[in-house]
């Protein structure tokens, strides 16, 4: 069966998929975008997932051409056609056609397009052993140059750690914000625990409000988990219990070792493994 593809305003085979060269999605990066989970043929906390698009479009100024509920329709017409009962799903919206200049109200109308596909961000033995992540020398985006809440199509930042990341040999990278303080991975939120506690940053210390993130911290409150969040910084992720990663693709993943340093017994912690435990009931109930 071939791949269908959602492009503005119905399916498409994945090869007539296309978008014009003068998207400034392309051209300028210009357009937002949600990651999504499917599990057992269910959409994964998706009406947080929506209502972040559109808080997103609207900091942008960009109008989605349609309304939550026919996006949602477009969305699940995607999923079915490609039989994806656990999978993964890429909502794009970007501003669509224009010229070569940056003003984006010359764009005449966004384009959306879905994909529903598979993926496995890291692999499975990482699930188990854990990951090695180091510390960034990238900066994290500076709140009033693009607020972490917006989830962009711009994801340079990024991707200037990610390859620092491969460049050492590890899977990820810990990112800090212009005051030195932990704002989150190239592509997950950060979590570590100390003493029982478990500690989260905060939004305005540069990390987005994910969705995996706030469903972990609602899980470890309704096991009575004490979750605080906090300005961290390297000294803490160094002297932690227990160190894990949050996020769409990537679930709930432990960190056994930072910069070298060993993280607690630099296997997966118990409080790690027990939220794990309850985000994959949770997601499959």
């Amino acid at each position: 069966m071939a791949m269908k593809i959602w492009l503005d305003d119905r399916l498409v085979d994945k090869e007539d998929a296309k978008v014009s060269v003068f998207d400034h999605g392309l051209l300028y990066g210009d357009g937002v975008f949600e990651g999504i989970r499917v599990y057992d043929g269910r959409i994964f906390e998706f009406e947080a997932h929506l209502k972040r698009l559109y808080e997103s479009a609207k900091v942008m100024r960009l109008v989605i051409p349609m309304d939550s509920g026919a996006l949602a329709d477009a969305v699940h017409q995607t999923v079915a056609a490609n039989d994806i009962a656990d999978g993964y799903i890429r909502l794009l919206v970007t501003r669509g056609t224009g010229d070569l200049g940056l003003n984006p109200f010359l764009c005449k109308r966004a384009c959306v397009i879905i994909i529903a596909a598979s993926i496995q961000l890291y692999p499975r033995e990482l699930y188990e052993q854990g990951l090695k992540v180091v510390s960034s020398s990238v900066i994290r985006n500076h709140p009033l140059s693009l607020p972490p809440q917006v989830k962009s199509l711009n994801y340079l930042n990024n991707i200037f750690a990610k390859i620092e990341a491969v460049d050492s040999g590890v899977s990820e990278v810990v990112m800090y914000n212009h005051e030195g303080y932990v704002a989150e991975a190239s592509g997950d939120n950060v979590f570590i625990v100390r003493d029982g506690v478990v500690m989260v940053p905060p939004a305005q210390a540069g990390s987005l409000e994910g969705i995996t993130r706030g469903v972990v911290i609602r899980l470890a409150r309704q096991d009575n988990l004490q979750v605080v969040e906090r300005n961290l910084t390297r000294f803490d992720l160094y002297v932690c219990d227990e160190f894990f990663l949050t996020g769409t693709a990537a679930e709930v993943i432990a960190v056994v070792e930072i910069d070298g340093r060993r993280v607690g017994e630099g296997k997966p912690g118990p409080i790690t493994t027990q939220l794990r435990k309850k985000f994959f009931e949770y997601a499959r109930a």
